[in-house]
């Protein structure tokens, strides 16, 4: 079990360790449709920034964090039951079955709860994060924590728990940057790079809650 803590300006990670995109065309799972009047929308709306910093998963595939999920990045579906899942570091995964149907919009509301099963860590080593473009999901030991502008930037940073770590930064159109790290307790340690474009449309799959 994972566990990790998050104030306004950091998230911290511990036991297993504690991770959205979108191009500018709508997502479309399975069939890249050209005509918008068969496709069906669906809007999140988030109760608060935990929600609006979630990343969000449909039938199973990575589409950005909430928030962003709008205006030219707006979700746009096939006609049909898709699965949607939001997720969060340190909170239960909201799952949501929907029905879309064409050229019809839909609301979900959408909040997010604590998992009490998680403690906080005690000791900690420290991640400052610079990478570009600034909305590419962050996974960390294969575990979602959220979007690189969460973590840069004057008194923000990633917090982890002592030992080896797996930092993935992914982002639909781009390459992947994957990297270990080892910290000792109270360490320093900056990621910095720029995403290469040309990777899969396709996001990060879903995996299962740790």
């Amino acid at each position: 079990m994972s566990s990790f803590c998050r104030s306004r300006t950091v998230l911290c990670l511990a036991g297993l360790s504690l991770f959205a995109f979108f191009a500018s065309t709508p997502f479309t799972p399975a069939l890249h449709a050209t005509n918008n009047d068969v496709l069906g929308e669906v809007e999140l709306v988030g109760a608060s920034k935990v929600e609006n910093t979630s990343g969000v998963w449909v039938d199973d595939q990575y589409v950005g964090y909430l928030s962003e999920l709008k205006g030219s990045k707006k979700l746009l579906l096939l006609p049909g039951e898709h699965t949607i899942t939001v997720r969060q570091g340190g909170y239960l995964d909201f799952n949501q079955k929907v029905v879309v149907r064409a050229a019809e919009k839909q609301t979900l509301n959408v909040k997010m709860e604590r998992d009490t099963r998680i403690a906080l860590p005690k000791i900690t080593a420290e991640i400052k994060l610079d990478v570009k473009p600034s909305r590419a999901a962050v996974f960390v030991d294969g575990v979602y924590v959220g979007h690189i502008a969460e973590f840069e930037g004057m008194g923000k940073a990633l917090l982890v728990a002592p030992g080896r770590h797996k930092i993935e930064i992914s982002l639909p159109g781009y390459q992947t940057f994957d990297t270990e790290i080892d910290l000792v307790a109270n360490q320093k340690s900056a990621v910095k790079t720029e995403l290469v474009k040309g990777g899969p449309v396709e996001g990060p799959a879903l995996t299962p809650p740790q």
